[in-house]
């Protein structure tokens, strides 16, 4: 398999790289409406088409260039079935296996930052979306965020996997790229060391966080599959456009 980590640095969000050697295919995870044209070319560059583009749910930071890839690029949009998004081509399913070429996908239902959040194994990978992150997790106070229900997905489902399998988040603030179960399992701080699930609910409760200042155009937007709303401050405008310093991650 083909794999690259990009990164895109105005949301601080990670884009996957998936590319079958076989089929000369590739999927994106996650992919960022800034960076569509590098990831384009990182694509092309490795001999590789843009097959599939693949999302862990709506995002409130940042906008998919999901529509746009399909657009140049003619890939077809995957995403979870229970957001139920018009524009969506592929609906993904827990339990049942994406598959292109020699890559094989087991989509993992894991809601709690969203309702409708999923993660995606890949043998000894994970792509936690923004459920798990590097010593930290999602937030849960928007979208149907629940606290309970993210200490389950994360503590039921990926802290059940292998402790080898690692971990590759949606988005990391400290230029981190990697970590493994095992690791977040011990040295996580809101729920590594066996917390509680009442522990971690009363962190996630504390945490009070600032609202984020893209989701009221981020959301309608990503129920599009990435179409940029009308009325966006000009301040905010940097999430729609290209930006010409795109360093990978």
């Amino acid at each position: 398999m083909i794999f690259r980590q990009l990164f895109e640095p105005i949301s601080s969000t990670y884009t996957y790289l998936l590319g079958c050697e076989d089929t000369r295919l590739a999927i994106l995870i996650d992919p960022v409406m800034p960076t569509w044209e590098r990831d384009l070319e990182v694509v092309q560059a490795l001999g590789l088409k843009l097959a599939y583009t693949l999302d862990t749910h709506i995002h409130a930071d940042h906008l998919t260039s999901a529509s746009k890839l399909k657009q140049m690029a003619g890939s077809k949009i995957a995403g979870p079935s229970l957001d139920q998004l018009p524009c969506t081509d592929i609906p993904i399913e827990e339990g049942k296996r994406f598959q292109m070429g020699s890559i094989q996908i087991d989509p993992l239902h894991t809601p709690g930052h969203t309702d409708n959040h999923f993660a995606y194994r890949l043998g000894e990978r994970v792509f936690t979306g923004d459920a798990l992150l590097i010593d930290g997790c999602g937030r849960t106070d928007f979208q149907n965020g629940d606290a309970e229900a993210l200490y389950r997905s994360i503590t039921e489902k990926l802290f059940t996997l292998p402790d080898e399998t690692l971990v590759f988040p949606a988005h990391d603030y400290e230029g981190r790229r990697v970590s493994s179960v095992a690791q977040e399992k011990i040295r996580n701080p809101r729920l590594g060391g066996h917390k509680s699930l009442q522990e971690f609910v009363a962190i996630m409760h504390e945490l009070k966080l600032a609202y984020p200042k893209f989701i009221d155009y981020a959301v309608p937007g990503n129920k599009a599959c990435g179409a940029c709303p009308p009325g966006i401050p000009e301040e905010l405008q940097k999430y729609c456009g290209q930006i010409s310093d795109s360093p990978q991650g």
